[in-house]
């Protein structure tokens, strides 16, 4: 008999990421898109703040307000505050009611460990889902990017978000070799701070690095030579200064990082099947994630492999979609999701 309840369940798709948190709700589209980030007074453990509003807080707390990202490199790192943020964010959808959640898939790093898969399983039941399954975040954004995954041919994928990049060859609904670094966007901004701090003897704040990065930075030379000027601490006199940034220093300060990336995309594609590897020389690669944005970062890629790299629309929700997608067609992508896991009988 059919539960007359579940008529009214809903289905949600969830990008939880370590930047962000992107949720869609079945028959209505992408309904939360925050920063995964949680403020909490460390006297009274009350939150504070959860989301973007958490986000405008870091460096500029009292010692008693911790700002907190459960997630570090697409792990979770802090279980309790994963699971009050998620509940959080479904309450947002369904106004309150936690009830109605039936079903979610998560989109999740292709490397994660058992134990690590589990902890994403149960922080989402625990915020109110019946019912958790994983899908690879490269399946996710082949999905999200409407590209032929379920056909004979080489998808390239390159996901770069803000904990980890993900590098996929996919076919025929099914990843055919793949790579995930823990090399992406936050490490990027860890890579111009220790840069500025370097070269200017500056301390600056990780919501500076990537304003430096968004406003001027660029995988190759720019047309026009653009700058920016940052505040931050004087590691000498400990006085506030200033400084003026230019594009080229932090293409220095990134370039490193960006071609471990680059030799990743390469080590997957010399691995890859001759067939496939045709397939991607007349297709190309796609790129997607917020690391995507970094201007010309295509073209380097394209430059380095001699491969052409199209990034994908909308490439900051191309993950939550393709998660949408296997919601709304459930029946046919369910042998491509991890389905919970049950612990294994043991005979004595």
């Amino acid at each position: 008999m059919v539960n007359p309840l579940n008529y009214f369940a809903k289905d949600v798709g969830i990008d939880l990421a370590t930047a962000n948190t992107l949720i869609y709700l079945s028959g209505k589209g992408i309904a939360v898109n925050e920063a995964s980030v949680v403020s909490i007074n460390n006297k009274t453990n009350h939150i504070l703040a959860i989301g973007h509003e958490a986000k405008k807080m870091m460096g500029r707390t009292p010692a008693h307000v911790d700002i907190i990202r459960p997630l570090i490199n697409g792990v979770i790192s802090d279980f309790e505050m994963t699971q009050e943020m998620l509940k959080n964010y479904l309450r947002r959808v369904t106004g309150g009611n936690l009830r109605n959640y039936r079903r979610a898939i998560i989109g999740v790093p292709s490397d994660l460990t058992e134990v690590e898969r589990k902890s994403v399983e149960d922080a989402v039941v625990g915020a109110g889902v019946s019912k958790a399954l994983l899908i690879e975040e490269p399946l996710a954004a082949a999905l999200g990017a409407r590209l032929p995954i379920d056909e004979p041919t080489a998808n390239m994928l390159v996901d770069i978000g803000g904990g980890t990049a993900e590098i996929a060859i996919i076919s025929m609904a099914g990843t055919v070799t793949s790579k995930s670094l823990r090399v992406a966007g936050d490490h990027l901004n860890n890579d111009i701070i220790r840069f500025v701090r370097d070269e200017f003897r500056l301390i600056i704040g990780e919501p500076t690095a990537e304003e430096l990065k968004i406003n001027i930075g660029s995988a190759m030379p720019l047309e026009e030579k653009v700058e920016m000027s940052i505040q931050g601490r004087d590691i000498a006199t400990g006085l506030p200064k200033e400084v003026i940034i230019r594009d080229s220093q932090i293409r220095a300060a990134i370039g490193r990082s960006l071609k471990t990336i680059i030799e990743a995309v390469r080590e997957v594609l010399e691995i890859a099947p001759p067939e496939l590897a045709g397939d991607i020389l007349r297709r190309g690669a796609y790129l997607c994630g917020g690391g995507s944005l970094l201007r010309n970062l295509n073209e380097l890629i394209a430059q380095e492999l001699s491969i052409a790299v199209h990034v994908v629309d909308d490439p900051l929700t191309c993950v939550v979609r393709g998660t949408g997608i296997a919601i709304e067609n459930f029946e046919k992508y369910s042998p491509i999701l991890s389905h919970p896991m049950i612990p294994k009988n043991i005979r004595v």
